[in-house]
């Protein structure tokens, strides 16, 4: 892809969009593990949180190699399409265990949709499509993992 001002912006706006969709699985799996009872799916929430601010950490690199700042990352349009993790807060507070996991369930098949949704686009250089398809990968492994301990 040829660096433009523009390709470089929306390849920006691409990123911040799956890094606030990202912090939002990281704030979700942190309140969720705060809330099961289960001392292994506790575990595992909060690992998928570490994973999450991996993801974060990865694609904030990019946004910088790119020569922009991420300090003032606002989300973009897919960062705004996506706050089922923020709305999911309140079936954590019962302590459900079937609700928690319902609810990680919808925030991960929506972060799905906004890294499918990404690539599509077609905004990201060559390494930056390579980790969005490995992270997306990650996150479909990660769901099917959540989808298991529903059963």
């Amino acid at each position: 892809m040829i660096h433009t001002d523009e390709t470089t912006k929306e390849a920006v706006k691409t990123l911040e969009g799956l890094i606030s969709i990202l912090e939002d699985g990281k704030l979700g799996y942190t309140n969720a593990a705060e809330h099961v009872e289960n001392s292994a799916m506790k575990t595992d929430f909060l690992e998928y949180a570490r994973e999450r601010a991996l993801f974060i950490v990865e694609l904030q690199d990019e946004i910088n190699k790119l020569g922009k700042s991420t300090d003032t990352s606002g989300g973009g349009p897919l960062g705004a399409l996506h706050r089922t993790w923020i709305d999911i807060k309140s079936s954590f507070t019962g302590g459900d265990t079937e609700a928690i996991i319902n609810a990680c369930v919808t925030g991960e098949e929506a972060a799905i949709e906004k890294y499918k949704m990404a690539l599509e686009e077609n905004h990201l250089e060559y390494n930056q499509v390579n980790i969005v398809s490995k992270q997306l990968n990650s996150i479909q492994n990660t769901l099917s993992l959540i989808k298991t301990k529903a059963n």
